[in-house]
């Protein structure tokens, strides 16, 4: 951050007032760069996936003070480059690093209570996953994902991943130093490593943490969930201003399948209930600090809870006033009402 504050002020020095001060990052907080500099409003954030030259997504990060203007240049800049760009707000990891946190946590936490690195990373990759989430740790860099890990339990004490220090001190890097919670050959094909099972193993025993068999459904719903529930935070805080791009993202950043359509819409799938059901579950096994349902979510439930009620109550009332004139018998929902349920449910 100090380099780069460094650069942007001697950057405002020399450049034209009307010059837009981009900065490509996929973490650091726009508005500290912007800050150093006078003109505060022509700074704006262009986080470019990597690799650059083939990923198509760009998070367009508006500062506090990022001018109508200079989004507008940088959507259009994405378009030039035809990449796709996304309008999120400055917030750390922004959209897709913030979600990505929390579903690489719940993958760590599986092999620490039980499943195998290769059980996890097959049941993602079968849900439809370019890679699974350990595979993509392992192709990220451990070294640069202890560095945020570390800076995260700053942010928000709970219960953090254990083995992945011991692996980042072993020198076990991920694909680049050749192992990382796989072993990899020289074309980095991933191969099962006794040793990281074994270390799993250990660390859990030392932690206290009961292992168990875990099955392909718990691994997908820990994950996804925690994807979709970080989705929902981030909805209502406006870091994103439509569930849309939140799935806009994941598709062309993260490898999530298409014909799933993004984890928001996936949810919408599910029926949020069930979704609800579910997190709701796992915030007793868990804790609140790890799975507390965002009120968001809970919002919406209850909401489509209220209006299924208003419909149920207005078929009855409907169904009723056909017997006037006479004695109407005891009126009872019908069969298509007693059927009803949440879309998303069979």
């Amino acid at each position: 951050m100090a380099v780069k504050k460094q650069v942007f002020a001697e950057i405002d020095r020399i450049a034209k007032p009307a010059c837009v001060l981009a900065t490509n990052t996929s973490a650091l907080d726009v508005d500290q760069i912007a800050a150093v500099t006078q003109r505060p409003q022509m700074v704006v954030g262009l986080h470019f996936f990597s690799p650059a030259n083939i990923m198509r997504l760009i998070e367009i990060v508006r500062a506090k003070a990022t001018g109508n203007e200079v989004l507008a240049t940088a959507m259009a800049l994405a378009k030039k480059l035809g990449k796709i760009g996304v309008l999120a707000r400055n917030s750390p990891g922004f959209i897709g690093n913030r979600m990505v946190a929390v579903y690489g946590r719940e993958a760590q936490f599986l092999v620490e209570e039980g499943a195998s690195v290769e059980d996890v990373n097959q049941a993602l990759f079968d849900f439809g996953m370019a890679m699974g989430p350990l595979a993509m740790l392992d192709m990220a860099g451990l070294d640069v994902l202890w560095q945020v890990q570390k800076q995260a339990e700053e942010l928000r004490p709970a219960r953090r991943p254990l083995v992945l220090e011991h692996l980042y001190k072993m020198g076990r890097l991920g694909q680049k130093s050749g192992q990382g919670w796989s072993k990899y050959d020289e074309n980095r094909k991933p191969s099962a490593d006794p040793e990281v099972a074994a270390l799993i193993e250990q660390t859990a025993r030392g932690a206290g943490i009961e292992r168990r068999p875990i099955d392909k459904d718990e691994i997908v719903d820990r994950c996804i969930l925690a994807l979709v529930n970080e989705g929902a935070r981030i909805l209502e805080e406006g870091v994103a201003l439509r569930a849309v791009d939140i799935d806009i993202v994941y598709l062309n950043g993260y490898g999530f399948p298409a014909w799933r359509g993004g984890p928001m819409f996936y949810a919408d799938t599910l029926g949020l209930k069930h979704v609800l059901t579910r997190i709701e579950e796992f915030e007793k096994q868990h804790g609140a600090d790890l799975w507390a349902p965002a009120p968001l979510l809970k919002g919406l439930t209850d909401r489509f809870r209220t209006q299924v009620g208003q419909r149920r109550r207005l078929h009855r009332a409907l169904r009723c006033s056909r017997w006037s004139g006479r004695v109407a018998p005891r009126c009872q929902p019908d069969a298509s009402a007693r059927e009803h349920r949440e879309p998303g449910h069979s």
